[in-house]
């Protein structure tokens, strides 16, 4: 099936029990056993839920994978994947990478043994050098956020695997419309089904997929485990969200690549980071790698701190506010807000500087979009 037809029937179709067209809200804690010994389908929420498991198998279908895990939120995704590595274990981390997962891997992963190494993952010979023995993993992002930066998913897989590693990739960026990591190689994918997955800004949520039936077993028993997966209600609006993913897609996609080059021609711009621009550093990647370009990026404004702040304080249609991949744009700055958690030395050493501006393109009417970015400008 195609990618359309498989985010509408991905879950089976209609509910067996009465035939509801809509998966419904399996609202309860406990399942009745059918007797003695004798547990139906689900016995317990936490172990699994009709409408998280309807949200789980439609996800791994979209990314091509055979097994896929629902959460309460992204954080709680790669908390449980990353619970499942042990002290001792080394993990190599793209040096350019949300605030929140720099966070879990520095103030907490760290703390229980797991050696956390950043490394430039874009120089693929400084990839192969940071490998040690005991590297159980690599861990990326692409597009990068808030810079935008990509990872050659292929070749680092192949590094990987010829290496014995594991790799994770974060797709929250693009979603499985734009990128599909399985089909490149990579082992695990992790979703913030917070933002275009569910597309609405009403719920957070998280998910991985995976391939591998061994790999499936590990993070299932984790989710299980630690209880990290995400309840019958949020699953149900995340699921109700996928329904319009193709279409919503296409207009983040169309809207953010007009908007990204109409910036790049304004004075008071000094930088646009899109991977739609045939500016962009690795334009030929996104090529190869990618089937768009999402509705995501970022962009410097000429000056510093107070030239960025004087955009965002007369931006009308554009919300302040974190979080991305709504169908409303909401527009932010990552040194004062995503990444404020990364120390001052680190984010700059990432190149996330005082006048960087990230923009969550939605999908109202691309004119009216620019016409509010023009008159906040025009006061900058």
């Amino acid at each position: 099936m195609k990618f359309q037809t498989i985010a509408i029937h991905g879950h089976g179709g209609p509910d067996p029990a009465y035939g509801a067209v809509m998966t419904p809200i399996y609202q309860t804690s406990t399942f009745a056993f059918k007797g003695i010994l004798e547990p139906g389908k689900f016995d317990y929420s936490r172990s699994g839920n009709p409408t998280r498991k309807a949200l789980e198998d439609t996800i791994a279908a979209l990314e091509g994978g055979t097994a896929g895990f629902a959460f309460g939120t992204g954080m709680a995704a790669e908390a449980t994947l990353l619970a499942s590595f042990s002290a001792g274990d080394h993990i190599l981390v793209h040096d350019d990478l949300y605030g929140g997962t720099y966070r879990l891997l520095t103030s907490v992963v760290a703390k229980h043994g797991i050696e956390v190494e950043f490394v430039n993952m874009r120089c693929l010979d400084s990839l192969k050098a940071a490998f040690k023995p005991n590297t159980r993993a690599l861990w990326t992002e692409t597009p990068t956020n808030p810079l935008m930066n990509l990872l050659d998913l292929k070749a680092i897989s192949d590094i990987a695997r010829e290496r014995g590693a594991l790799t994770v990739t974060d797709n929250t960026f693009l979603s499985p419309y734009f990128q599909r990591p399985l089909d490149l190689g990579v082992d695990i994918v992790l979703h913030s089904t917070t933002k275009y997955i569910n597309g609405h800004s009403d719920v957070v949520g998280g998910a991985i997929v995976v391939k591998d039936p061994a790999l499936a077993e590990r993070i299932y028993f984790h989710q299980n485990a630690l209880g990290t997966c995400c309840g019958p209600q949020d699953a149900f609006l995340v699921l109700r969200g996928i329904k319009t993913l193709a279409i919503r897609m296409e207009a983040h996609n169309r809207n953010a690549l007009a908007i990204a080059q109409w910036l790049e021609k304004h004075p008071k711009i000094e930088q646009v980071l899109h991977p739609g621009l045939k500016s962009h550093p690795q334009y030929e990647l996104a090529q190869r790698q990618m089937t768009g370009y999402g509705g995501t990026f970022s962009f410097k404004v000429k000056g510093g701190r107070k030239e960025a702040f004087a955009l965002l304080s007369n931006v009308k249609l554009h919300t302040l506010a974190e979080s991305l991949g709504g169908v409303e744009s909401l527009i932010e700055h990552p040194a004062t807000m995503t990444h404020v958690s990364v120390p001052e030395d680190a984010r700059l050493k990432m190149g996330i500087t005082e006048n960087l501006i990230r923009i969550s393109v939605g999908i109202e009417h691309v004119d009216d979009l620019i016409a509010d970015l023009e008159q906040a400008l025009a006061k900058v």
